[in-house]
């Protein structure tokens, strides 16, 4: 309860200036809004710690608060993992379809005296680290006390800068606190991988500097939070200029990082695989799970979501049948190979002989509009999220939800281990073993070994090759990606998957119909009214087609965001040209 306390007056204390008395001598020195100048502040590592926690909520949203959406929600709108929801549904997060007058995330590194009220952006976050950067030194505390905090600082510029390079490729590389008369308020942008080379030494230093632990545990910024967000980002990075084909020798540097980071962990020991893959998304409290490097705790009065309501009690847009029969069946094999798989004429039928992932994540029954209030488009109603024992609960209703969050976890670290060493080409089956294979052994599972067979994936020493593979991804990556979607599906990573892999086709309804597919029904199984609202693929049965008059249409320049107009115009105005990007 304590860290929920000391987040919410870290944002108060990291945006509030120190004055030395009390309406004394310096009453009317009025220090910057946006800084703490005071070296007394920073001379006590609790001060330090404190403001620190500012950054929490901006990196970790977990399931957000109240009604608002977290991480796991964030940029999912381009996506084949559920139906499409609406015909602007690009609008509703990030990505957007129009390129914006103002706002988009893009604004230049203004004082905060200088900033409008409520704007916020890349650079206010940057200019944030920059100054808690610049101040730790001030008070000259013992080498290794600057040190973690300086590589705490350095873990949430780099963060930052990866999430804005993430979004606008090429920008402003800016590594210090800036005045309103600095050249470089203006400054052209630099290439990506300028920017995510600096982003790589900001982690390296954060990885050899900050501490193994500090603070509450699971609950703070440690050595481990630090090398698992580098392989994810960096796996990232690697796979983005190797698949878009920007410069294939930095990519290979990036992925080595990656592998790196997530081997440092692997080989730690300190973390291992639950065996309890929905009690990571649905438990009152993760304190002490094996598996979580970072959780945010939710209490009831004090912090709270929905995220658990939206599973149990609303309508929702529900698993695609795209999604769905990405599962392999319980021997291993995919759909179109395996003999155990039946049909998806029923949802029983649909989950029976899977991936026990699949039957962890939605739930055994149709939900299907006009059947029931909590229906999901698809008729396929996510459950990952829900606690079934505080499902009734007062605590179960509403945006009063206090189901703890994982914000990145170890299985994730596996795949990130996995992919990128697959896609540097010197996959064992070693790496197999402590990767992929060890999630499969998670109980509830119930999948064989993955196994390698003269570089082709195998079950039981046979090698397979699945039938519905993109004939442009080798099969072994094909089951690799698999594995990852499985395993963190409905996470919200699967946007950033498919712009790394250059696949954003893959959530095209019209490429892919599928992705507009649900549950399979037969019309003489329901009433009329029951029917209202209803299409289906058949005359008399066939797959419900959840979005009957939308399309999810994709377009390249959806891989980068655009660069609000009135940020050119003031660049512009500031003789510096800031280029849009692409097709915009």
């Amino acid at each position: 309860m304590k860290l929920l306390k000391y987040i919410a007056i870290a944002g108060i204390l990291s945006m509030t200036s120190c004055s030395k008395d009390f309406l004394g001598d310096d009453f009317l020195t009025k220090d910057p809004l946006d800084q703490l100048t005071d070296p007394a502040f920073w001379s006590s590592e609790n001060n330090i710690r404190t403001y620190t926690f500012g950054f929490y909520n901006s990196y970790f949203k977990g399931y957000g608060s109240g009604f608002g959406r977290g991480t796991f929600y964030d940029g999912q709108f381009i996506n084949d993992d559920f139906i499409p929801i609406s015909p602007n549904e690009i609008v509703v997060d990030e990505f957007v379809i129009n390129v914006p007058t103002s706002g988009g995330g893009w604004s230049p590194t203004l004082p905060a005296s200088q900033t409008p009220a409520g704007v916020t952006s890349y650079y206010s976050r940057i200019r944030k680290a920059n100054h808690f950067i610049n101040s730790v030194p001030i008070a000259e505390l013992a080498e290794e006390v600057q040190n973690h905090w300086l590589g705490v600082g350095r873990f949430f510029r780099a963060l930052e800068y990866a999430n804005f390079v993430n979004a606008f490729g090429d920008v402003p590389y800016i590594d210090r606190v800036l005045t309103e008369d600095d050249p470089d308020l203006y400054r052209p942008r630099d290439s990506r991988v300028y920017v995510m080379d600096k982003v790589l030494e900001d982690f390296r230093f954060a990885a050899e500097h900050v501490r193994a632990s500090d603070g509450p545990a699971q609950q703070a910024v440690n050595k481990y939070v630090v090398l698992a967000y580098m392989s994810r980002v960096f796996l990232f990075e690697g796979t983005w200029l190797k698949y878009h084909g920007v410069d294939e020798a930095k990519a290979t540097e990036y992925l080595e990082a990656a592998k790196w980071a997530a081997e440092q962990v692997v080989t730690s020991g300190a973390f291992s695989v639950s065996n309890n893959y929905r009690a990571l998304f649905a438990s009152e409290s993760l304190k002490g799970n094996s598996e979580v490097i970072l959780f945010k705790e939710y209490a009831e009065g004090i912090l709270s979501h929905s995220a658990m309501s939206y599973n149990n009690l609303e309508p929702q847009a529900g698993m695609s049948k795209n999604a769905l029969d990405s599962y392999l069946l319980s021997d291993g094999l995919p759909i179109g190979l395996s003999s155990r798989y039946e049909n998806d004429r029923t949802v029983a039928n649909a989950l029976r002989d899977r991936d026990g992932r699949l039957v962890q994540t939605i739930a055994p029954e149709l939900r299907m509009m006009n059947v029931r209030s909590n229906f999901a488009l698809s008729g396929y109603a996510v459950q990952k999220f829900l606690n079934e024992s505080l499902r009734n609960e007062t605590v179960g209703t509403g945006s009063l939800n206090i189901t703890d969050a994982p914000i990145i976890r170890y299985g994730e670290v596996l795949v990130n281990y996995a992919e990128a060493v697959a896609e540097l080409g010197t996959l064992t089956q070693g790496d197999l073993d402590i990767t992929i294979n060890v999630l499969r052994n998670r109980t509830g599972v119930g999948l064989p070994r993955l196994e390698l067979v003269g570089n082709q994936p195998a079950v039981n020493g046979v090698p397979y090759d699945d039938p519905a593979r993109d004939q442009t991804v080798s099969s072994l990556i094909w089951e690799i990606r698999r594995e990852r979607r499985s395993e963190l599906m409905f996470e919200g990573l699967r946007l950033n998957d498919l712009r790394r892999w250059k696949k954003l086709e893959y959530a095209d309804t019209d490429k892919n119909p599928t992705n507009n597919r649900g549950v399979y029904i037969v019309k003489a199984d329901y009433t009329d009214e029951q029917l209202n609202g209803i299409t289906i693929d058949g005359a008399n049965e066939g797959y419900i087609i959840p979005s009957a008059s939308i399309k999810r249409t994709v377009q390249d320049k959806f891989y980068l965001d655009p660069i609000p107009l009135d940020q050119i115009s003031l660049y512009e105005s500031n003789g510096v040209e800031l280029k849009q990007n692409p097709e915009w």
